[in-house]
This record gives C-alpha cells, sequence and structure tokens, in this order.
C-alpha cells in the first residue's frame, strides 16, 4: 500500500481535529468518539493484541477500524454479518478513504463461490440447458448474453429472481468445485477473484465466507480456500459471529445434498462413455436410498409440519437404521466406482461420496458430547445436522493460534455493561479463566442524545407474553401505537406465528400500508417502506442490519422480550452443557444473549443526530421482573413513558431542537 501524502500519515493525522477527513469534506464534524476509537484499534495492530470495542451507533466505526488497518501495512480481512455492511465498506467508505483522505490501496470484495458463474459448469449446461419452469427458460438469452461479456461472473450483475433453480447448475461450491484439476481453473471467475484478492491490502468478506474458509483450511482434508493469507481480521457486527461460526463448524445431510450429488454423477460423463450406464444406476442407487430414508423420517423422528426441528439422538436414529445403512452402501458404491479414475469430476464425486458416507455414520451415532444433532424440516427440504455446541473451542483451535491481530466490533458486546458474555462465548478465555491472549475492550458511547431524541414505552396493562389473548391485546396497542406516529413503523416479533396473527388482526384497520416479511423480498419490502408511511410486520431479519434513517421510521413496536427458545436444539444444549459445568444458564447465557438481541431492536430507530422516535416494550416483564433491570440498563437511555396520551404528548409536541453532544 502506497500513501499519496507528504508526511507519514497517522490516525490523528486523517481522522483528528483538523484532520484530512475534515479538511476534505467541510460538512464532516470531528468525532471525539471516532478518533478514541481508531487509537484503539491502531494500539490492537501495534501490540499485536485482541480488542473487542462496542461502538454505539453513529460513532463512525467504521472508518475508525479501516484508517489504522490500512495503516498497518498488513493484509487485513474485514467481515461482515450482512452484504448491507459489506457493500458500505467497499463502495462507499473505501473509495472516500482513497479520494478524501490521500490513501492508495488495494482492496478486493470476495463472495462465496457460488455467488459466482461456474465456466466449467456453464459449458455443459449449455450443451443440454434444462430448466425448472417456462419462466426460467425466458431469461436464458440474457444470461448466455452477459456470460460472454462479464468480467466478474458475479450473479449479482443480473437481474435474475432470488428463485432461479438452474444458477445451482451454473455455479459451484465448496464441495463441488473440482479445484486446479478443472480444465478451466486459470480462466475460472473465483480463481480470477482469488488473484487479485492476493494483491490487496484489504479483504471485504462476510462472516458466512470466512468461517467457511476456516472450516476448510482447518479440516485436515483440503488445504485451498477462497481467501488468501491474511495477518488480522476485524470483524464488524461482531454480536452475529457465534451463529455464522457454529453452522460451519458442524455437518448437515439433506435431501437437497443427496440429489445433488446423484444429479452431478450422472453429468459427469457422457452418455456415449461404456462407463455412464453404471454410473447411472449408481446414482439411480442413491436416489432411491435417500428417497425411502427421506420419506420415513419425519415420522420416525417426531417431525410434524412444514417448519420445524427436532433433537436426534442415538435411540431415536436407530429407527432408521436400515434406510440409512442404505444411503451409506448407496455412497460407498459410488465412491468405489469413480475412485481413481482420471476425470477431475469423478473424484469430485468420490471425495463427496466418502465424506457424506461419514457424515451420516457421525450423525447415526450422535455420541459426540461436544455436539448438539438434530433434524429440521424447511418446506420440501430435511436436513440431519450436527454442530458444536459451544464454538469457543472451536474457534481457540482453529483460528486464534494463526492470528496475532484480532479486532470485534459492534454497537451490541456489552451484557449489563461487561464484555464477559461475548468473550467466553468466543472462547477468549480458556476452561482455567485466564485470556489466551492479551486482550482489551472498550466501550464508545453513542453521540446522539437519546433523552431528546427517543421515548422508551413500557406499558404494565397488557397480559403476560405466555397469557391467553395477549397477541389480540397486543394488536390492539399496535394499532393505538401507530395512530401517535403516522405509521412509519417496524412492529418486531419473537416468532413468525405471532408476526402473522397480529398481522390479520391489525392490518385491515390500518389506513397506511402494510407490509408482512416473507410478501416480497427483503430489499422491496425497505424500499416500499420508505416511499410511503407503512407498518411493517417482521421478525428475525429485520431485528438488525437494517437502515432507514429519517421520518421514514419513527416507531418500533416489539411483541416480547427475545429470549431464545429453550425447545431449540442448539439453545437447550448450550443450557444442559451450562448445568453440567455446574453454572447457572439463565444469568449467564439465556439473559445477556436476550439483552443484546434487544439492543439490536432498540437499535433500529435512532440511525442519525436528527431522527426522533419511538420504542414501544410490550412484554410487561421488562418492568414487573427483577431480571429486567438488565435489559433496561442495556438499553440507551432514552425518555421511559408508560401511557400513550403522554407519549401522544411527547412525540406530536412541539419539536425542540436536537442537542449534539460533545
Amino acid at each position: 500500500m502506497s500513501l499519496s501524502v507528504s508526511t507519514p500519515p497517522s490516525v490523528d493525522s486523517l481522522l483528528g481535529p483538523g484532520g484530512a477527513l475534515e479538511v476534505a469534506l467541510p460538512a464532516y464534524e470531528h468525532r471525539p468518539e471516532q478518533l478514541q476509537m481508531a487509537r484503539a484499534v491502531e494500539r490492537a495492530f501495534a501490540e499485536h493484541s485482541y480488542l473487542l470495542a462496542e461502538a454505539g451507533t453513529g460513532t463512525g466505526k467504521t472508518l475508525a477500524y479501516l484508517v489504522p488497518a490500512l495503516l498497518s501495512g498488513r493484509r487485513v480481512v474485514v467481515s461482515t454479518a450482512t452484504k448491507t455492511l459489506q457493500d458500505q465498506i467497499f463502495f462507499k467508505d473505501l473509495p472516500l478513504m482513497r479520494e478524501k483522505m490521500g490513501l492508495r490501496f488495494e482492496a478486493a470484495y470476495l463472495k462465496g463461490r457460488s455467488n459466482y458463474l461456474c465456466l466449467h459448469r456453464y459449458d455443459a449446461f449449455s450443451k443440454e440447458p434444462q430448466f425448472g419452469s417456462r419462466e426460467e427458460s425466458r431469461y436464458w438469452p440474457k444470461l448466455k448474453a452477459w456470460a460472454e461479456e462479464t468480467d466478474t461472473g458475479d450473479r449479482s450483475e443480473l437481474d435474475l429472481p432470488e428463485s432461479f433453480s438452474a444458477w445451482s447448475r451454473l455455479s459451484t461450491t465448496s464441495e463441488t468445485c473440482v479445484g486446479t484439476r478443472c480444465p478451466q481453473y486459470e480462466t475460472c471467475f473465483v480463481t480470477r477473484m482469488r488473484k487479485r484478492a492476493e494483491q490487496a491490502d484489504l479483504l471485504v468478506v462476510n462472516h458466512h465466507l470466512f468461517f467457511a474458509d476456516l472450516a476448510l483450511r482447518s479440516s485436515g482434508k483440503r488445504t485451498e480456500g477462497v481467501l488468501p493469507w491474511y495477518e488480522a481480521v476485524i470483524f464488524d457486527e461482531a454480536h452475529a459471529l457465534e451463529d455464522a461460526a457454529s453452522g460451519h463448524f458442524g455437518c448437515s445431510v439433506s435431501n437437497y445434498r443427496l440429489e445433488e450429488l446423484a444429479r452431478d454423477a450422472v453429468a459427469s460423463l457422457k452418455e456415449d462413455d461404456a462407463r455412464h450406464a453404471m454410473l447411472r444406476a449408481l446414482a439411480a442407487r442413491l436416489r432411491a436410498g435417500a428417497d425411502a430414508l427421506f420419506a420415513q423420517a419425519p415420522r420416525a423422528l417426531g417431525l410434524s409440519g412444514h417448519e420445524a426441528s427436532v433433537a436426534l439422538r442415538a435411540e431415536v436414529m436407530a429407527k432408521l437404521s436400515t434406510p440409512l445403512e442404505g444411503v451409506r452402501d448407496a455412497l460407498a458404491a459410488l465412491s468405489a466406482f469413480t475412485v481413481g479414475e482420471r476425470e477431475p469430476e469423478l473424484a469430485a464425486i468420490t471425495r463427496r461420496s466418502d465424506e457424506m458416507e461419514e457424515q451420516l455414520s457421525f450423525l447415526e451415532k450422535a455420541e459426540s458430547s461436544d455436539h448438539v444433532y438434530w433434524a429440521e424440516q424447511r418446506g420440501k427440504g430435511l436436513f440431519l445436522r450436527a454442530s458444536p455446541i459451544d464454538v469457543a473451542k472451536e474457534l481457540r483451535e482453529r483460528m486464534y493460534g494463526a492470528l496475532d491481530t484480532v479486532v470485534y466490533t459492534s454497537a451490541t458486546l456489552a451484557a449489563d455493561s461487561r464484555f464477559d458474555f461475548f468473550a467466553n462465548r468466543m472462547g477468549l478465555y480458556g476452561e482455567d479463566g485466564h485470556p489466551v491472549t492479551r486482550v482489551r475492550t472498550l466501550a464508545v458511547p453513542s453521540p446522539f442524545d437519546y433523552p431528546s431524541q427517543a421515548a422508551l414505552y413500557l406499558p404494565t396493562h397488557l397480559p403476560d407474553p405466555s397469557a391467553p389473548g395477549f397477541i389480540e391485546e397486543a394488536a390492539e396497542e399496535i394499532e393505538r401505537l401507530c395512530e401517535v406516529t403516522g405509521g412509519r413503523a417496524f412492529v418486531l416479533f419473537t416468532s413468525l406465528r405471532n408476526m402473522v396473527r397480529a398481522y390479520e388482526l391489525v392490518a385491515p384497520r390500518l389506513p397506511y400500508q402494510s407490509l408482512l416479511q416473507g410478501e416480497r423480498p427483503k430489499q422491496q419490502l425497505l424500499e416500499a417502506f420508505r416511499e410511503t408511511p407503512s407498518v411493517l410486520f417482521a421478525a428475525h431479519s429485520f431485528w438488525e442490519g437494517v437502515d432507514v434513517p429519517g421520518d421514514a421510521l419513527s416507531l418500533v413496536i416489539i411483541d416480547r422480550l427475545p429470549f431464545a427458545s429453550p425447545g431449540d436444539p442448539l439453545v437447550a444444549a448450550r443450557i444442559n452443557q451450562l448445568q453440567q459445568r455446574g453454572e447457572e444458564p439463565f444469568e449467564q447465557y439465556q439473559l445477556p444473549h436476550a439483552a443484546l438481541a434487544l439492543r439490536q431492536g432498540f437499535g433500529r430507530l435512532i440511525r442519525t443526530q436528527s431522527d426522533r422516535g419511538i420504542v414501544a416494550m410490550l412484554d410487561r416483564r421488562i418492568v414487573t421482573k427483577a431480571y429486567g433491570r438488565v435489559f433496561l440498563d442495556s438499553l440507551p437511555p432514552a425518555r421511559r413513558m408508560e401511557d400513550v396520551v403522554s407519549l401522544s404528548r411527547w412525540f406530536n409536541g412541539p419539536v425542540r431542537p436536537v442537542r449534539t453532544i460533545r
């Protein structure tokens, strides 16, 4: 990296009072909070240490870590939880640093393999294109023209529907890619992306890609990942790391995965090849075995409905021993037939068959005390899964030994003003209670004036969320609150069932546009929400990573405290693990986890220093239960109110100038 300035730059000369950013952008005002965090990140790089940095909304934390990262002279990975932040960093923040701060550097934006066109698969598909519907086939001419001219192969350049099923046969994954044996390896878009990344000072990725790459590298079986060698990592939106890591350090076998293997096996040889008939027969045997297994599994495992999950135990899996053996035998036969063949596609079939046979055996035994096993049904898909109960051990073994500089940052890392919960979940303390490396912490407050900008409405007249009739009474409260702000509301739920029920009750009575999560893609919902006063009923993905500044969002309603369901197999396993250690799971896991989730929901409201609005918590337990103090103490210091009349008077009264804290 080179710098187009006459004197060596520093964090202070770029972000401090009268620094390069303030000089270049007259509208920009120096933020002491930003400089404080930037200095802490700079120190972490200088000391080769770890930093936990909680930075409240509005502190400018992105530039606060990007500047010292680029000045460090090392190759740094920046990993985010959402594509929105990934795009902001690469297309907004980094160009700003080049154009306004005089920094010269190379940066690369990396996505998972499945986002890119696979030239090898594209050639095979082009000879005999097959589509799931006539509607999909209409995109083929446009896709072919794009494939001939694209420089990146990135699917995002195309306006394809999310449900475009043919893309899975035009792209590849770490499992299906044949790697260096591919005849188009050198011209491959992923290979070219990786070569660009090898020349970059900064790599912008997401958590799922980071942990997919880390799991692949540390598996001991295959060493080539998507990411080149790097020296330090900055995790933004670090509160989402545990779930992302859990998904990549375990294993999963599904009817989809087995069908894809059978399909790829048939497609790996031309029909006039003498081996093709046997390969087709072996693929048919695998399909038959998979059909038998997944036809019997729902009843044997106790799954019901299209969206359900259930824990797996060895005695339960024993009910499926016959169909499981049939699938394993089919995988072994497929592997035995393809092993040693020269074609890279057949070598990949061998590897994939062996891996799935091994994983099915691991799932059937369900005996590792470090893992939780469960089955999940989603629509037509049925998944048998295993994940580590605690990712702390995995992170210590797979990552910390190889990296001496890691920065974790988010607006929500501390629970009850302490970093212990997050640090322990991330494995930063060993089993002896001592830090595994040098760890520093920093909490930088938001510059927003929450007492003037936000009100926290805490009604106590509603029934307990578990009581009959709660959602009906909550629906009436939602309608009253929307009258106060003229709609412009997010109504956030902890369950899809309550979300749908509230929407059915409230939407017909509202004079505003009503939107429901799942009816349209997320981005389309947000665009519709911004265009006209609306009420959006949402869950899960809208609790975090959503940015709607300005008057479009003036009210956030939360139906209940976001405790993770103890019926979720992974949550139940974590609770049980803590109990076996003699620890108290509610205080040490469930409560701090929920407090961080609530802070994320609250954080949707105030995004700029001119925003003003209301957060309403309809769960009376935040006031009536002793543990409610942990939630309240974790939230920003908004004005607390208990009746709608006072709330309306505050919101609709004379608008007072927002005071800026410096």
